[in-house]
């Protein structure tokens, strides 16, 4: 479980995020880097990391699932997920 201060720094910089996408494509295409370059930085999606949903664990993380390699795991092996199955063979 990650602390509680980087769960809330993650959303909130997600929520940054979205209220400048549409601005800062702007001006991209007008090429006006000095403008963008006045923007916070946490506006830019490049520095968010990728968290688990469940737990905000930021390491191992499975895009495709939304979580860490840790829940995928449980969640697995419970039968939680759909379409995914234990291998053996």
């Amino acid at each position: 479980m990650a602390k509680k201060s980087k769960i809330a720094r993650y959303n909130k910089q997600r929520e940054l995020i979205e209220k400048y996408a549409t601005v800062r494509r702007e001006l991209k295409a007008a090429g006006d880097y000095e403008a963008l370059a006045q923007l916070p930085k946490d506006s830019n999606p490049n520095r968010l990391r990728n968290r688990d949903s469940l737990d905000g664990r930021p390491r191992g993380y499975m895009r495709k699932f939304n979580m860490s390699r840790l829940n995928f795991r449980q969640y697995a092996h419970l039968g939680q997920i759909p379409g995914v199955r234990k291998a053996s063979w």
